[in-house]
């Protein structure tokens, strides 16, 4: 069996979605882009290895992603990318061992990529030179100048839109960039005519779209509800409800969040008695089927004496990604009369999304009174709900 690899070069920042972050991430279907193009590749008997070549402050965060996702980690390899796109790849093709036969290099925000295109970008390169998925133009294209001005007409015939998958013998691909690595190029069939090698058209598809700009998003989604790859992805929803009350005490330390808040007594407990962090712990456990923090940290075991509860939170968590979830949201109300928590909203906010695998838009955490009724209206303790959604 032939040994063929893909490079998904996914190491751009995407400004035209204008986005904060790399549009690789974004999710479609409840799934980031960057997933579905992995799983496009993970599903193909024909592909052994797949190298993601990523930007370096992504590498942690997408090593959790496709851990969460369960989606064939040992074939996958996480590889840093470099200052233009031909560097990323070229960076990906030296990670591959030299007995690789067929590279193929295919965009990370093209996700939609159907597996009959890989295996004819495949064997096309298989049977000499190299390969690349392009669709015919049938607009019609016109020449502007400087000012916008139409200066021609082009005649279109045997024009074609590039695409990827981009395939080439990896000892062919290699040899183009030995040759012209250095030349500033948009993508690898060009690498490989500067090095004379020829390049077969492959015709792909209209709906094999790379993901540009915002309206892509839409249309992306059209299409996956059209050919059925939406309902692929569409995940069990789980939601739980967890509830914890504590009392106050002296000499005690107040964390609420995983974040200490300063006032005059802290909370009584086993551990260091985060009710905020308890009762998410609860949420979670609940939604999983898996009882309460009780059950799993009792109070009688000195192991959990006076233990920050985000290591806690950390175990929890485990616990969903082993059951092939993760959290969508959560929704956390925090009852107390003293002390003013809105200052320290935001810390307690990413503290829980950092360690939930999450973004903070995913956390939501409210502090309200009772209007000094109640235990805690006296300020007798302090209460908590969390309401979470799993995916």
């Amino acid at each position: 069996m032939a040994k063929n690899a893909v490079i998904i070069p996914a190491a751009g920042s995407g400004t035209r979605m204008k986005l904060d972050y790399p549009k690789q991430y974004h999710e479609i279907a409840g799934t980031p882009i960057l997933i579905h193009t992995i799983q496009a590749f993970i599903h193909h008997p024909d592909i052994e290895t797949i190298v993601v070549v990523i930007p370096k402050e992504w590498l942690e965060s997408t090593t959790s992603l496709i851990r969460d996702y369960n989606i064939g980690s040992q074939q996958i390899q996480l590889i840093v990318g470099g200052s233009r796109r031909q560097d990323s790849v070229y960076n990906g093709l030296k990670s591959l061992s030299a007995d690789t036969d067929v590279v193929l290099v295919h965009d990370g925000a093209r996700p939609m990529v159907q597996p009959t295109l890989i295996a004819d970008c495949l064997q096309t390169a298989q049977n000499g030179g190299g390969a690349i998925a392009a669709v015919p133009v049938t607009d019609t294209i016109k020449k502007g100048d400087a000012s916008n001005v139409v200066v021609a007409t082009i005649d279109r015939e045997n024009l074609w839109k590039a695409q990827t998958p981009q395939a080439a013998r990896y000892n062919l691909l290699m040899q183009a960039y030995e040759v012209n690595g250095n030349a500033d190029v948009t993508d690898e069939s060009s690498l490989l005519e500067k090095a004379g090698i020829p390049v077969t058209l492959v015709e792909g598809s209209e709906t094999n779209i790379k993901i540009t700009r915002p309206e892509d998003i839409l249309l992306a989604t059209i299409i996956m509800q059209k050919d059925g790859h939406m309902a692929k992805q569409e995940t069990t929803m789980k939601i739980g409800h967890g509830f914890d009350a504590h009392k106050f005490a002296e000499n005690r330390k107040l964390v609420l969040g995983g974040v200490e808040i300063p006032h005059t007594k802290g909370l009584a407990g086993h551990s260091d008695a985060d009710v905020l962090t308890h009762a998410l712990c609860d949420a979670l456990l609940g939604a999983i089927g898996a009882g309460d923090i009780g059950r799993h940290f009792p109070d009688s075991s000195d192991k959990f004496k006076d233990i920050y509860s985000i290591r806690l939170l950390e175990q929890v968590i485990e616990q969903v990604q082993a059951k092939g979830l993760r959290l969508g949201n959560a929704d956390i109300t925090v009852v107390c009369q003293k002390p003013k928590l809105a200052p320290y909203l935001e810390k307690m906010i990413s503290t829980i999304a950092d360690t939930c695998g999450t973004v903070s838009d995913n956390i939501n955490i409210k502090a309200t009174t009772t209007e000094k009724m109640g235990f805690t209206g006296r300020e007798e303790g302090i209460s908590c709900h969390a309401i979470v959604l799993l995916t």
